[in-house]
């Protein structure tokens, strides 16, 4: 309403009757917007330390550039969805995960020495404490990208690991 308020204003100072366009909105460009686009593609996911397939997963660019979207597909069950974005008033990337349990995960971090490392609050472990997640994504010298993950149940004063990935994609493996 504001936004259409000043636009009117501004037509009638200029003696038409079409209102000013709106300016355009930012742009999420530069090497802050793309400090993640290398896990942007159509992947097939095993884990590290084996070579079956275990889920498929899409990673693409949405709004307008603005979020990276993840659709993770797994043979077996258990779908889910992330979003990322940076946001320049934190300086900070932010992850949203909602998987096919109810409930979300949020992840905060950003890149570190090459590598995007995101950290939130997932899950309990078996006495039900709970545990610090912290993700690391690496390009590997193929072109797969790496997704360890880890898990801390003393508030990140020691790691151990939870989860290792591989994503090769899958124009490169056909």
């Amino acid at each position: 309403m504001f936004t259409a308020t000043i636009a009117l204003i501004a037509a009638q100072a200029t003696g038409t009757d079409e209102p000013a366009p709106a300016p355009a909105p930012p742009r999420c460009e530069g090497a802050q917007f793309e400090a993640f686009d290398f896990w942007v593609g159509e992947w097939t996911v095993t884990p590290a330390s084996g070579s079956e397939p275990i889920a498929d997963s899409k990673i693409e660019k949405v709004s307008a550039g603005c979020a990276i979207r993840e659709r993770w597909m797994p043979y077996r069950g258990g779908h889910g969805t992330s979003l990322s974005a940076y946001d320049p008033q934190t300086g900070n990337w932010h992850q949203l995960w909602v998987g096919a349990q109810p409930g979300r995960v949020f992840f905060d971090g950003g890149p570190h020495e090459g590598k995007m490392v995101l950290t939130g609050y997932w899950g309990k472990d078996a006495q039900g404490n709970a545990q610090l997640v912290r993700m690391t994504y690496s390009v590997q010298s193929d072109g797969s990208v790496r997704q360890h993950g880890q898990s801390s149940i003393d508030h990140g004063l020691s790691w151990s690991d939870s989860f290792d990935l591989i994503y090769r994609r899958k124009d490169a493996s056909e």
